[in-house]
């Protein structure tokens, strides 16, 4: 019985929190193309080229020999200030929760790096490998912050590596598709509570790890001046074997210290993209891009052992994002382009947690491409983030069934805006 308590509790108060609302809704970031983030994700399946690979299979059917690499630096300044947030104790004791009533940019910045290689084989075919990093953030509470019964550490690296095949059907249709494998690693730390307000509070955390694998397909249709694409990018079912370490618990619940091995499975979502790109002049390019994203596929997270079998309720929701943005062409050295996303947070209003304060948000994007020589040619693009203002709705139960039951209602309201730097080469040889 003592395991199946940790390891629920865990699991109720971690995986939920892998996410971090810089660059895209839930814990997905976007950020996989340099020349995509300048014309805010509006064209990048109806383009072409191994910078558009994550969106299309198919992008590389009609691509020279060309190489990509590009990073992402993300900046997020956020508040997470408590409103009312409350703990009972065993007995039906309800005090406001202590500890620092605002929490400054818990959100921490960082790098999000992406590169791809494809090379065609004869006129018809062509292969690639690209390695994205599509789920990446660190967010930390500070041990005295009012948010820690929920989080206090939510790291999460992942790494997918794609080979892709693609082939040029006719003169103006192309197909592509491709399999991932998909590395994820987590470090997630939550404070327990103690029996008494005046004991310090405990420390649980898991680690966990594993590979797992999806597949995408895609294909495009290029007229005269307009290009049509349309992708699929599959759910990915992951399955992270760790350890769950319970340390600080005194009096009654000091048995609960502990560690143990425990497994965790969750999924991430399909994504559906449909995208145009009209060529208005030799000059002006137009592009528009929907995605329909499979929230849904995380509707809840499976904590598994030995000793327990827990389902822990999720209910994230699909959703649509659009963007609409061009390509300008200055002369043959210089392209400038521009765009916006409406983005809309997956995340239920009714159970937001302050590990995913997470909001609908606009991404403005401004980018520039400049050729250096015949076959290289950089990228360069910056974005701002405008994130609704939301609200943290989360109740935990800790050691739930027993004498020692003890709630946290943790009520909050959250702001911020964000930004990113990108640079990129693209390279032809």
């Amino acid at each position: 019985m003592k395991k199946a308590w940790i390891l629920a509790l865990v699991g109720a108060t971690s995986l939920a929190g892998l996410a971090s609302p810089a660059a895209a809704g839930g814990f997905y970031l976007q950020e996989q193309s340099v020349r995509g983030l300048g014309r805010a994700y509006s064209g990048e399946v109806a383009d072409t080229g191994t910078s558009s690979l994550w969106w299309n299979p198919a992008a590389i059917a009609r691509t020279p020999r060309e190489a990509y690499l590009g990073a992402h630096a993300i900046f997020v300044d956020a508040t997470v200030e408590n409103d009312g947030s409350t703990i009972t104790y065993p007995g039906g004791v309800t005090v406001p929760v202590q500890g620092e009533p605002r929490a400054f940019n818990p959100i921490q910045d960082g790098v999000a790096p992406n590169a791809a290689v494809a090379m065609p084989i004869g006129d018809r075919f062509a292969v690639g490998l690209s390695v994205a990093a599509p789920y990446n953030f660190t967010t930390e509470y500070r041990d005295v912050a009012w948010a820690r019964y929920d989080g206090l550490e939510s790291s999460l690296t992942t790494a997918d590596v794609q080979l892709t095949g693609a082939m040029r059907v006719t003169d103006w249709l192309d197909v592509g598709a491709g399999v991932s494998g998909q590395y994820t690693e987590a470090v997630l730390t939550t404070a327990y509570p103690n029996l008494s307000p005046a004991l310090p509070d405990g420390v649980s955390q898991l680690k966990g790890n594993g590979w797992d694998f999806g597949w995408t397909v895609g294909a495009q249709a290029h007229f005269d001046t307009l290009t049509l694409g349309a992708s699929y990018r599959s759910a990915v079912e992951h399955e992270l074997e760790g350890d769950v370490r319970v340390l600080g618990l005194a009096g009654p619940l000091a048995p609960f210290n502990t560690d143990v091995e425990g497994q965790a499975n969750f999924s991430t979502p399909w994504i559906a993209t449909f995208g145009a790109r009209w060529q208005a002049t030799d000059r002006f390019a137009v592009n528009a891009q929907v995605q329909r994203i499979g929230w849904s596929e995380f509707d809840d997270i499976a904590v598994t052992s030995s000793a327990v079998n827990e389902t822990l309720i999720q209910d994230y929701q699909d959703v649509t994002s659009g963007g609409i943005g061009f390509d300008y062409m200055v002369n043959d050295a210089l392209t400038l382009r521009a765009g916006a996303q409406f983005d809309p947070t997956p995340t239920p209003d009714d159970r937001r947690t302050a590990r995913v304060p997470d909001g609908d948000r606009w991404l403005y994007g401004v980018g520039a491409t400049a050729r250096l020589s015949d076959s290289l040619e950089m990228d360069a693009a910056l974005a701002y983030i405008a994130f609704d203002e939301t609200e943290i709705n989360h109740d935990t139960v800790f050691y739930e069934g027993t004498p020692a039951q003890t709630t946290t209602r943790l009520r909050g309201d959250v702001t911020g805006d964000g930004g990113i730097i990108s640079v990129g080469l693209r390279k032809t040889f």
